[in-house]
């Protein structure tokens, strides 16, 4: 009785089809911008109306998707932004200099020269004596000549609460 299946059991439904894998963000948006072909470039919104007209179902995160992709895009050089547009680079735009003053070109030197080590940091060991006898190893710090602990000592606590004050009648 208890062993009999019933039609309406719990079991797993079929598995849903998988939805068409689509291509990485970095490919959907150099094709958005090129398919939009426009001479100003394209700005987020447009190229998310070309994504969504092209492939139908996009994920529930895609403008969190598409923000952070444009982003690392445009970071990395791949693409370029003009007043909230984003171009493809101009491949003869010479390369993008680093902020700050460049760095002085160092002066070559000589191959039968011997480049020496940098001087250590810190202060200098003292000079000692080699005929010197070495000196006796220092005593640990563990036990202390007053035999008390370092730092404050704790607050005492109070022996007994004080008597409540006496109150007399002034007549």
């Amino acid at each position: 009785m208890a062993s009999e299946e019933q039609p309406n059991s719990l079991k797993p439904p079929p598995p849903a089809p998988a939805p068409p894998s689509l291509p990485h963000y970095p490919e959907l948006i150099m094709a958005a911008i090129e398919a939009l072909n426009d001479k100003n470039g394209s700005n987020k919104s447009s190229i998310s109306k070309h994504i969504e007209g092209t492939y139908g179902t996009l994920p529930a995160a895609h403008s969190t998707l598409l923000s952070h992709h444009l982003n690392k895009m445009k970071a990395s050089g791949q693409l370029v932004m003009v007043k909230n547009n984003y171009l493809k680079p101009d491949p003869n735009a010479p390369p993008r200099r680093g902020r700050g003053r460049p760095p002085k070109p160092k002066a070559a030197l000589p191959t039968d020269t011997v480049v020496s080590p940098p001087r250590p940091r810190g202060r200098p060991p003292k000079a000692r004596d080699p005929l010197a006898p070495a000196p006796p190893p220092k005593m640990t710090a563990t036990s202390s000549s007053s035999g008390r602990k370092r730092g404050r000592p704790p607050k005492a606590a109070k022996a007994s609460p004080a008597p409540p004050p006496v109150v007399e009648d002034g007549r």
